[in-house]
């Protein structure tokens, strides 16, 4: 779940998501025996920038509505080797920085040569306003937990207040406040499953002044009260089967 819309993608598929989003993710088939395996990559703007520019992919004008952009791609044998070999890399750390720059480049040839192309251009060449929310972005998943100001975000990105906010919804399909809001109610309940944290002091931890208004904001976003939530999540896992 990306805000309001669901994405379903399986085994042999990636999800690729414009901008850092808020997501709720659910995993239905998986077990002991079969576990489920994911791995995140983040594609390097620069690196696609110059495929694009050596590809001689003819570039369109930027879309001036640029809501967040998220797409299903199946994924090629090219981009699972690429994968493979990025995640054989962990074994020869001194070797990353080397050969994954080989990698990643390579990620985006396969991206940029096949039927997902005009999306990954799109997403990639972002105009300025687009660059300047990126980083404001980046900024509020760093200091989630501090209370913000739309106003200050919007100095850093060089916007106006009313520039920043209708740039950044366009981005991102929510308000700053809603992003920021998603982002603690999303790590209050990693905490709860993690760790030993009460309620109130998970509340405190992601930022929230109040434990009632945290209660009332995580029930509406996840359907439970916070004490309800964290009982089934832990009971789950104590009665979850254990392969030696």
């Amino acid at each position: 779940m990306v805000g309001e819309k669901r994405y379903d993608y399986r085994a042999g598929q990636a999800f690729i998501l414009s901008v850092e989003e808020p997501c709720r993710c659910t995993v239905p088939v998986a077990s002991p025996i079969h576990p489920y395996l994911g791995l995140v990559v983040e594609l390097d703007r620069g690196y696609t920038q110059q495929v694009i520019e050596e590809l001689g992919i003819r570039l369109k004008p930027a879309r001036k509505d640029r809501a967040c952009d998220a797409f299903v791609l199946d994924l090629t044998p090219q981009l699972l080797d690429c994968a493979l070999r990025a995640v054989r890399l962990l074994d020869t750390p001194e070797a990353i920085p080397m050969l994954y720059p080989g990698i990643m480049r390579e990620i985006c040839y396969w991206l940029l040569t096949g039927p997902a192309c005009d999306q990954i251009v799109d997403i990639t060449m972002a105009n300025v306003h687009d660059r300047r929310v990126l980083q404001a972005i980046q900024h509020l998943r760093g200091k989630f937990s501090d209370p913000i100001r739309v106003e200050q975000l919007a100095t850093a990105a060089g916007m106006s207040p009313a520039t920043f906010h209708r740039q950044f919804k366009s981005a991102t399909s929510m308000s700053p406040l809603q992003y920021q809001k998603q982002l603690r109610l999303l790590e209050a309940r990693r905490l709860m499953i993690t760790s030993n944290f009460n309620v109130e002091n998970i509340a405190f931890e992601v930022g929230y002044v109040s434990a009632s208004q945290f209660s009332r904001e995580y029930t509406r976003m996840f359907g439970k009260p916070p004490r309800r939530d964290m009982s089934t999540c832990k009971s789950s896992q104590s009665t979850a089967p254990h392969v030696a």
